[in-house]
């Protein structure tokens, strides 16, 4: 996705006003060909097979796999991950026994990462623009898949695509809405948007994720610095939700009887709640990646855990914008 370049000599909103003329420009050119680029990127997606409309497809303006997967991801001890602050966010997952922590760190940079994890193929991913930690099991009618980024968003949400058909998949809700697939949802595994000192407590002989390569980004500072205290979100031109702001912070849980969103400040206050069985419970101690540019640094957003009869059970932390644009017709709990 684009990146708001904090060293421009343009003053900050001067530079948002022109980046975003560029983009409205690149929809107007682009309107009829995307998300169809054959010509340009060789798609081999079944395109004629589709449940969204292809006018709600925008670029985030990257190419496909213009931001690269971690497809060989790199792991190390906790006693050798010192560069992570106990108060950096993680995704933390564990699988038979198999602990590891994706620190939004590195993950801001590359969304997506393809694991074995416990002897299961996973699809760890993170959309910047949405704030959406969410884990996959990666594998579909009985074999292995990896996902890769396709540089296009729906409702300013991360579309991904898998090397095998090359549909296109929203990650939001894990269902494949391009392609021969579509129509198909990945199963959404347990795992933990928490900070790296909950994820060391957890899991003392847990494994965390570094870069390949710490020279070739700047692995640990944030990109979109203070895009969660924007008023509106970026790459979005959908309605918004009422009496809650757009981009305040929600906790989705997807149940079988429909999704339970509950805005987080409620849960701040409460620090435990209980519906349908699902017990929803805040702590202070982690910090936003979305917020300053060193993400250490970044303002109190808390950890959330989300169980049902003891167990974890899969959650997101996302923005009310999002919420509402997949689950309009679902109360935010405020």
């Amino acid at each position: 996705m684009p990146t708001l370049n904090q060293n421009s000599s343009l003053p900050r909103a001067v530079f948002i006003a022109f980046l975003m003329l560029v983009v409205i420009a690149g929809w107007t050119i682009a309107a009829k060909s995307d998300p169809n680029p054959a010509s340009r990127e060789n798609w081999k997606t079944d395109f004629t097979k589709t449940s969204i409309e292809f006018s709600d497809v925008m670029s985030g303006g990257p190419p496909k796999d213009g931001i690269p997967s971690i497809d060989d991801p790199k792991f190390v001890s906790i006693n050798e991950a010192d560069q992570f602050d106990d108060r950096e966010p993680v995704i933390g997952l564990q699988i038979n026994g198999d602990a590891r922590a994706y620190p939004l760190s590195v993950l801001m940079w590359h969304e997506i990462a393809n694991d074995v994890v416990g002897g299961k193929a996973v699809t760890i991913t993170f959309c910047p623009l949405c704030n959406a930690a969410i884990v996959f099991d990666a594998t579909i009618e009985g074999k292995r898949h990896q996902f890769g980024t396709t540089g296009r968003l729906r409702n300013s949400d991360l579309l991904m695509y898998d090397r095998v058909s090359e549909s296109w998949w929203q990650q939001f809700s894990g269902e494949a809405v391009i392609g021969s697939y579509t129509g198909k949802l990945l199963r959404i595994l347990p795992s933990r948007l928490e900070s790296y000192g909950n994820f060391k407590k957890r899991f003392p002989k847990g494994k965390v994720l570094v870069p390949n390569n710490p020279q070739t980004r700047n692995y640990g500072s944030n990109p979109y610095v203070r895009y969660d205290s924007n008023s509106s979100p970026f790459l979005f031109r959908g309605s918004l939700p009422k009496n809650i702001e757009a981009m305040a912070r929600v906790v989705v849980v997807r149940d079988e009887g429909g999704p339970i969103i509950i805005a987080m400040e409620k849960l701040r206050k409460q620090v435990i709640m209980e519906i349908n069985g699902f017990k929803f419970h805040w702590q202070e101690g982690q910090a936003s990646a979305l917020d300053t540019r060193e993400i250490s640094d970044g303002r109190e957003v808390g950890n959330v855990t989300v169980q049902r009869e003891n167990k974890d059970v899969a959650y997101d932390v996302t923005f009310a914008f999002v919420a509402h644009a997949f689950h309009p017709k679902v109360e935010i709990l405020q």
